[in-house]
């Protein structure tokens, strides 16, 4: 019998986010990452099996993440203009970590980042920014090219990386707001999903009180 109600729903999680002094330098090899920067694998607590590693940091400048998919003789189906469609990355953000809404505020914001899909060929690695649904209010629009993002493709899988740059993170402020909303979700066309907290039929990309807190820690 399927599991009705995941574990993760019941639960309410705060994760942890070291902090670097310079934010990983961008090749797609993740050669600037160590294990002490890859999140918890809550899916295990619902019986599932991970098939990546999702790295996160921060600094003053603003937030890194990075992931590394399994996924042997991988042909990707990646395009920003329905970024949801195909292989990505997705990263949620609130920058007032505000438990008790449905809806998202100003500070709430989904970001994507696909391993290809960008470029004239549509061959290179793109991140952007989307609106979230039904939000109360949109943060500020992020416009194209302000959101580095580089990857790598080997016969075992891919990795990519990229920043989320201060300016482009809705009210990003550390010193007064140092635990914020945070999110992921991860869709491989051939492996999957793999998520922070809960899945798609629980409305994660409408209601930010389904994300986790993370804490900016030092």
């Amino acid at each position: 019998m399927s599991q009705l109600i995941p574990n993760r729903l019941l639960m309410d999680f705060e994760i942890r986010l070291n902090h670097r002094s310079k934010l990983p330098q961008l090749t797609g090899k993740l050669t600037d990452w160590s294990d002490e920067f890859v999140l918890p694998n809550l899916c295990e607590i619902d019986g599932q099996e991970p098939f990546a590693k999702v790295y996160a940091c921060w600094n003053e400048e603003g937030i890194a993440v990075a992931c590394d998919v399994e996924c042997p003789d991988k042909k990707f189906r990646c395009d920003p203009s329905a970024f949801w469609k195909g292989d990505n990355l997705r990263i949620c953000t609130d920058m007032r970590d505000t438990r008790d809404i449905h809806r998202a505020t100003r500070y709430c914001q989904q970001f994507f980042i696909l391993p290809t899909g960008g470029g004239k060929k549509k061959s290179e690695p793109v991140g952007g920014a989307s609106p979230i649904h039904r939000a109360k209010e949109n943060a500020p629009p992020v416009s194209a090219g302000r959101i580095p993002v580089a990857a790598n493709v080997t016969k075992r899988g891919y990795t990519i990386e990229a920043v989320l740059p201060a300016t482009v993170l809705s009210g990003f402020d550390p010193a007064e707001h140092p635990r914020i909303g945070f999110y992921y979700m991860l869709e491989d066309l051939a492996r999957g999903q793999q998520y922070l907290t809960v899945g798609d039929d629980l409305y994660w990309h409408v209601d930010p009180s389904m994300w986790a807190s993370a804490v900016l820690a030092r």
